[in-house]
């Protein structure tokens, strides 16, 4: 493998998952795009951990996201199964059948209008000689109703699975349920399809450092999630494995079988896959992981649609994009293993995470006076349905990108005296190490600090303030009209007891609930033991988290 990378193998399980990859992969390759338009030398982030280069039966090299993803029937929209690259599996099986021939052709879905607007109309260019790329105006993101809508990344003949068994629309054959998700991967033909698609892309790795799960936790996505890491931890022992449980947007009172579906699905994902995984994070906008409506949470300088999986996935894959770099680095990453131990200690198995995005930074600002504007954690926006972060804080991961490095410190004249200690620092990794020290004196921090920023380029939705420029900082004048093509963020996965206070309330809630009431989920397979472990696992969980070593905002 090329850098000798430290290969991780993606899995995406569920619709919302898929959203939230779409995003992903699509960042992923505006970036790749960009240094190779650019004929930059090799960045920072070595794309070969998540990526694998192939060549097609007809001798093209390609370069591929090393992916498994699993979905239901109907959610491909019009992206074929065996994607576009290697040409049509079923095509050249009949060329090669020399016997009698019938064909049943399904109708195709037509090409969605967002993805047709993008692959016409990409940019435009500005009077400088310089290509812009051209927003994508905002209601026809609302036609994105599947995630192969907007997903520009061409994929690996074996990396999409479809669960054929259940159906994406409509209200009868659905996923809903965890005891679902987990029975289809004790089926043998799904089990060993995705056996099967595992051994490919591992066998081929040099050094599997491990895998990230995207995984939806509301639905029976969670069930497969179980499964999914469990037979990951038996047959790939010692490599790490980080699953991000996946929420989307809010939810109303309105819907009680949904709602009671999403709290038991997500209180069994988070048992389960925490039982199975070096470290656990939900992903959500939402502000709670309970029965409990909490409204969205905000940022100061987005403006987006919770109700529409398309925003909302976005952003969570930009915080993804973020608090994954220390993996994903060339020159002296971390492991998905050591990442996990930084936060997993004394069972404390998940995890939240938060971000500012993006980074509130004015033009000619250096990073120690932002910082001292943000002031401390409370500043940053909550990701994972667990509140903000109060209490004892135990251990942190944090990540900034995207500051021109001339910003990272401060250069004060001569004999002038300095602001604050973070005006003292040498480095722009030593300011953001005393800021993250200042803050949590007794916890355990570990600073990154990346200089490229996070892509935004359409398929990206147009969520940002017009009080920010082309590159993600705050205009000190008036709206430029120029599209945000990139922006910095400042990313943090956190060890802290406001895990102990939200696990508890989902098991309070838990607790409360008449399963004899809710007899469909139970009849898809969990029984009330299985529910009285899960109470009683979360109860464990949260335990982890009370007192400790931390310090109380």
């Amino acid at each position: 493998m090329a850098g000798g990378a430290r290969e991780v193998l993606t899995l995406q399980l569920g619709h919302f998952a898929g959203f939230v990859g779409a995003h992903w992969w699509n960042q992923q390759d505006a970036a790749l795009c960009d240094a190779a338009d650019a004929g930059e030398p090799p960045g920072e982030l070595c794309p070969d951990v998540l990526y694998r280069a192939g060549r097609t039966p007809s001798g093209q090299d390609t370069y591929t996201p090393r992916l498994v993803l699993m979905d239901l029937k109907g959610s491909l929209s019009s992206l074929k199964q065996e994607g576009g690259l290697y040409g049509d599996r079923q095509l050249d099986a009949a060329i090669a059948w020399q016997g009698k021939l019938t064909t049943h052709k399904e109708e195709l879905c037509p090409p969605n209008p967002y993805l047709q607007d993008l692959l016409s109309a990409e940019g435009v260019l500005s009077s400088d000689g310089t290509w812009r790329v051209k927003s994508i105006p905002n209601g026809k993101e609302s036609s994105s109703r599947v995630w192969s809508d907007f997903l520009r990344v061409h994929l690996h003949p074996r990396s999409i699975c479809m669960i054929q068994k259940y159906n994406h629309d409509g209200e009868a054959g659905r996923l809903e349920a965890f005891g679902q998700g987990e029975s289809l991967l004790k089926e043998p033909r799904y089990l060993e399809e995705l056996e099967d698609r595992l051994h490919f892309f591992v066998e081929e790795c040099d050094y599997l450092q491990g895998f990230q799960i995207l995984c939806d936790l509301h639905d029976g996505f969670s069930g497969v999630g179980a499964k999914a890491t469990e037979l990951l931890r038996d047959e790939y022992s010692g490599r790490g494995i980080i699953t991000w449980g996946l929420l989307p947007g809010p939810y109303s009172l309105g819907e009680p079988q949904k709602n009671i579906y999403r709290l038991l699905n997500t209180a069994f994902g988070l048992v389960h896959m925490s039982a199975h995984s070096s470290l656990v994070c939900p992903l959500s906008l939402g502000g709670s992981l309970g029965l409990r409506p909490e409204p969205p949470v905000t940022f100061p300088h987005l403006r987006y649609d919770a109700t529409l999986p398309f925003h909302c996935a976005a952003i969570l894959a930009t915080a993804l994009d973020t608090v994954t770099v220390p993996y994903r680095r060339r020159s002296s990453p971390v492991s998905m293993v050591h990442l996990a131990d930084t936060l997993n200690s004394s069972g404390k198995k998940v995890a939240t995470a938060a971000a500012a995005i993006p980074f509130p930074l004015v033009p000619g600002q250096c990073l120690p006076d932002a910082l001292a504007q943000l002031g401390g954690a409370a500043a940053w926006t909550p990701l994972s349905a667990c509140g903000r972060p109060s209490g004892a804080r135990f251990a942190q991961s944090v990540v900034l990108r995207g500051l021109d490095k001339a910003c990272l410190t401060s250069r004060p004249a001569p004999g002038t005296r300095l602001p604050s200690p973070l005006h003292a620092c040498d480095t722009g990794e030593d300011v953001l190490a005393q800021y993250l020290q200042q803050q949590q004196p007794r916890a355990r921090s570990s600073a990154h600090l990346l200089l490229a920023p996070c892509k935004v380029v359409p398929p990206y939705p147009c969520l940002f303030s017009p009080s920010l420029g082309r590159h993600g900082l705050l205009l000190d004048g008036p709206p430029s009209g120029a599209a945000v093509e990139s922006i910095p963020v400042l990313g943090a996965l956190c060890s802290s007891s406001t895990l102990g206070r939200a696990l508890g309330d989902l098991a309070r809630d838990l607790g409360k609930l008449d399963v004899r009431r809710w007899a469909s989920f139970m009849d898809a397979g969990v029984e009330q033991g299985d529910v009285e472990e899960a109470l009683q696992e979360l109860g464990s969980l949260a335990q982890c988290y009370q007192g400790g070593d931390g310090l109380a905002d």
